[in-house]
């Protein structure tokens, strides 16, 4: 009898969710009590680094496809 792992119990998935969406609203509601020192204009805009580590995320997710479009290879290169 093979129990399930506890990490793929919707139940606990359902509550990963929640505390990471917890953790990401407080940390950007903490940056309206933190004062930033920014370098550029555009860093003093509210939840900067939250949008800009999104952006860059899918950014990065979209280049690593473009990429892969142009080194894959066949499924037969080795034989």
């Amino acid at each position: 009898m093979s129990e399930q792992h506890w990490l793929t119990k919707p139940q606990t998935i359902r509550k990963l969710w929640i505390i990471l969406i917890a953790v990401l609203a407080i940390t950007v509601i903490a940056g309206l009590f933190i004062e930033f020192h920014d370098h550029f204009g555009i860093e003093s805009s509210f939840a900067f680094y939250a949008w800009y580590g999104f952006a860059t995320c899918v950014l990065m997710v979209v280049g690593a496809k473009l990429l892969g479009i142009f080194l894959k290879r066949p499924d037969n290169y080795y034989e």
